[in-house]
């Protein structure tokens, strides 16, 4: 499916990390993140925030951006983590990498920790990480979490094609996603969208699907189905329905990850 094109991804970034924003607070920032170990509310903020400078000074500047600690200004944000402090620091992130991928339009190239894309990659691939990320604030905090659903259904789509893009090497763990024909179904139960995967010999392929009959299915509400997907949700906590084989839905989330 075609992405949702480059403005609306712009624009998402400012929306989306406006809901992050105002999700933190009240809350301190040394409050835990279980879905992301390790974590503090303020760690994930700092992450997001790091890598759109990161991601902004790559596409500003035209230089690939490899050492992002010595390249990219303003990285390691401020040196305390209260809010009254980081929360500009993360608003300007944004606001400034909005305004770098607009200024530059959705085809230039930028190279950033050795992976080259244009800028609707880059933006697109920003866009989710802050989808998914809010939702780690809304579980770690009990708030709220909506996603648009042409947004939610964007987000399966893009992580499913950034795994095919990486299997043959970027991400080890993607290249024993093989089989004999084995497939993956993914189900939106309140909207019209669903997914196919299929191991083959040489890897796996995926798409939009018809919700045709699958060796395993992940059926729920499409966020729940997405997040799912990211590992956010366990398979079997009652959130999404999985019928058929659940071995083979453990074999792909074990090695089908970001982190």
């Amino acid at each position: 499916m075609a992405p949702l094109g480059h403005d609306r991804y712009c624009d998402e970034i400012i929306n989306q990390s406006g809901m992050l924003r105002e999700l933190v607070k009240g809350f301190e920032p040394s409050v835990p993140v279980p879905t992301c170990p390790g974590w503090t509310l303020a760690a994930l903020v700092r992450h997001i925030g790091g890598n759109l400078r990161t991601v902004g000074t790559a596409v500003r500047t035209g230089t690939p951006v490899s050492d992002p600690a010595a390249q990219v200004d303003g990285l390691a944000g401020p040196g305390t983590d209260d809010w009254a402090e980081l929360d500009p620091w993360f608003s300007e992130g944004a606001e400034t990498y909005t305004a770098a991928l607009r200024a530059a339009g959705p085809d230039a190239e930028a190279t950033v920790w050795g992976f080259q894309g244009n800028t609707t990659f880059w933006v697109r691939r920003a866009v989710h990480d802050i989808v998914v990320h809010r939702a780690d604030v809304a579980l770690a905090v009990g708030g709220d979490y909506a996603v648009a659903p042409e947004l939610a259904a964007d987000a399966i789509d893009e992580l499913l094609e950034l795994f095919k893009g990486q299997q043959a090497g970027g991400m080890p763990p993607l290249a024993e996603l093989r089989g004999t024909g084995e497939t993956i179904g993914l189900q939106a139960t309140d909207a019209d969208a669903a997914w196919l995967i299929t191991l083959g010999a040489d890897g796996f392929t995926s798409g939009r699907a018809g919700g045709e009959a699958a060796t395993v299915t992940v059926r729920g509400p499409l966020i729940d189905v997405l997040l799912t997907l990211y590992r956010r949700l366990p398979a079997d906590g009652g959130r999404v329905k999985v019928l058929g084989d659940s071995a083979l839905l453990d074999f792909w989330l074990a090695r089908a990850s970001l982190s």
